[in-house]
């Protein structure tokens, strides 16, 4: 037999039995349990039967009463107050294991229960006895205490070890466990035990008292005979003597965050009405750095993908996206928008020409007029590919009007340019000229590259037609597909061009001119068309 002052094991023989007197294999000290209660035999082939000997309360597996049962690895077996688990091997340690199992819990193993929302008030001073000062004055040592070693701690990871470590300083606790809400259910974020030796053991909680807790929101006091499921021998019982527990909800407002859980291994009556008070003090205090370690990191989070969509798309949308009114695909999805290619023609014989600063800040000038209007219109940034602008129009947030705010954008593109280069002329620089190319059709969007830095693209055979109407481009000119044209014939002035051949194609491309709006003039006139 092994045991470890609560917990022990004992390795089945041919013939054991189960009881309260002292003749037996297996004593347990519990007054529930008869003096004979059960027997575990092993039978021929092997395996364990175990037996119950008329006892007066039962025997139970799970929360069927049994007379015989042949015993299964794991098979839990409760004898009154105490509970009973059968292992036929080893199991493998794992670090900070903690469930929620249904025992056997009933109302008298529930000494007192504290109303979350009542634990913290204070009585008025005149006419108070001396033992309501006393508690009062020690809420607020308490309180001024774990404020001091909480305070200003925003990181979850260190705020949770911080409150269990003030809650073994100010109560008798052996293990303690603090659970948070996660989409809805209780997961436990951090484990401590008062001996690090044990640090393995699994912790088993009490779905009853943690019912208890989060339905009503209450504290619960409780005495709760548990066990440790870690079992080292081959054939064995393993039993664990009754705890003290309190169990205290974790509330912001009317939400639940979570639960607290300290247990005590000394005595069955460890705690006290006093301990469950401070510790639903601490719970309450703890809220609130919980709270704040929450919306700290959301903020974090939210300012970095702002600072990521910022770059890609238009400020309006950038909100909507932050605030949660509009989501991104979090994959990738088969959707029609239109993309827009824009490139500075002679570029590269301009940059042999010119000092390496001086190409630099010219495109930066030059990027910044561009991206400023295609975010007045709602596009977004694909990509810059050297002084080439990539721009997606329906993607990642639908648009109705997408073609036709890709055109409009286009021709305040080549708008904003001439105006642009005229202060070039007057300050003695060379003019630069953009063509623009446009095409709609159905595409693949999504956030592609490796996991450590993804960026958001569309990739199809859309995206490289658009590419190669941009090459055919001349100066100043915006050359749109059919595709394009039919979502916007009635708005704009344009022209045919003679039908093309471009790669990957096997008919020619009929291709257009964009001339301007139809309340404008026809601003490209004296431009050279190819064909």
């Amino acid at each position: 037999m092994v045991s470890g002052g609560v917990r022990k094991e004992f390795e089945l023989g041919p013939v054991n039995t189960i009881g309260r007197h002292p003749g037996n294999s297996v004593q347990i000290l519990d007054r529930i349990i008869s003096k004979e209660h059960a027997q575990v035999l092993r039978q021929p082939d092997g395996r364990f039967l175990l037996r119950d000997l008329g006892s007066l309360n039962g025997t139970y597996l799970g929360n069927v009463r049994i007379g015989e049962h042949i015993l299964k690895h794991g098979d839990e077996i409760t004898l009154g107050s105490t509970r009973l688990v059968f292992s036929d091997q080893p199991e493998e340690e794992s670090l900070n294991r903690v469930t929620i199992s249904a025992g056997s819990l009933t109302e008298t193993h529930i000494q007192h229960r504290v109303d979350a929302e009542r634990s913290q008030n204070f009585l008025p001073a005149k006419s108070l006895p001396v033992e309501e000062l006393r508690r009062d004055y020690e809420k607020l040592r308490m309180a001024h205490e774990l404020g001091r070693a909480i305070v200003g701690i925003l990181d979850l990871e260190t705020l949770l070890p911080k409150i269990l470590d003030k809650s073994f300083e100010l109560l008798p606790a052996d293990r303690g466990v603090i659970l948070l809400m996660q989409n809805g259910q209780l997961v436990p974020r951090y484990v401590k035990h008062k001996d690090p030796r044990l640090r393995d053991e699994q912790i088993v909680l009490s779905n009853s008292i943690i019912h208890e807790v989060t339905l009503h929101k209450k504290a619960v006091l409780s005495s709760d005979a548990t066990m440790d499921s870690r079992f080292s021998g081959a054939h064995s019982i393993i039993m664990q003597g009754i705890r003290s527990t309190m169990s205290v909800p974790l509330m912001q407002g009317n939400e639940l965050l979570g639960v607290m859980y300290l247990d005590s291994q000394i005595a069955t009556n460890a705690f006290t009405e006093k301990d469950l008070q401070l510790f639903s003090s601490i719970a309450n205090q703890a809220a609130v750095a919980i709270q704040n370690a929450r919306l700290a990191k959301k903020i974090e989070e939210e300012a970095r993908t702002r600072a990521q969509f910022e770059r890609l798309l238009s400020p309006n949308l950038v909100k909507q996206i932050v605030s949660g009114e509009l989501h991104l695909d979090q994959k990738g999805v088969r959707r029609e928008v239109t993309i827009l290619f824009s490139d500075i023609r002679g570029f590269t014989s301009l940059s042999e020409r010119s000092a390496p600063e001086d190409v630099v800040a010219l495109l930066n000038e030059y990027f910044e007029l561009m991206i400023k209007i295609l975010f007045q219109w709602e596009g977004t940034l694909d990509k810059y590919v050297g002084d080439e602008i990539m721009a997606l129009f329906g993607a990642p947030v639908p648009q109705p009007d997408a073609t036709w705010r890709a055109v409009q954008c286009a021709i305040e593109m080549q708008q904003a340019l001439r105006e642009f280069n005229q202060t070039r002329e007057a300050e003695g620089l060379q003019r630069i000229e953009v063509g623009i190319g446009i095409n709609t059709g159905t595409v693949v969007t999504g956030a592609i590259g490796s996991t450590q830095t993804k960026q958001y693209t569309a990739i199809g055979d859309a995206v490289n037609t658009a590419a190669r109407l941009c090459s055919l481009a001349g100066p100043g000119q915006i050359i749109i597909s059919e595709s394009t044209l039919n979502a916007v014939r009635d708005r704009v002035d344009f022209c045919s061009l003679q039908p093309v051949r471009v790669k990957g194609k096997q008919e020619p491309l009929q291709i257009y001119s964009v001339l301007g709006r139809k309340t404008e003039p026809d601003v490209h006139t004296d431009r050279t068309r190819p064909g």
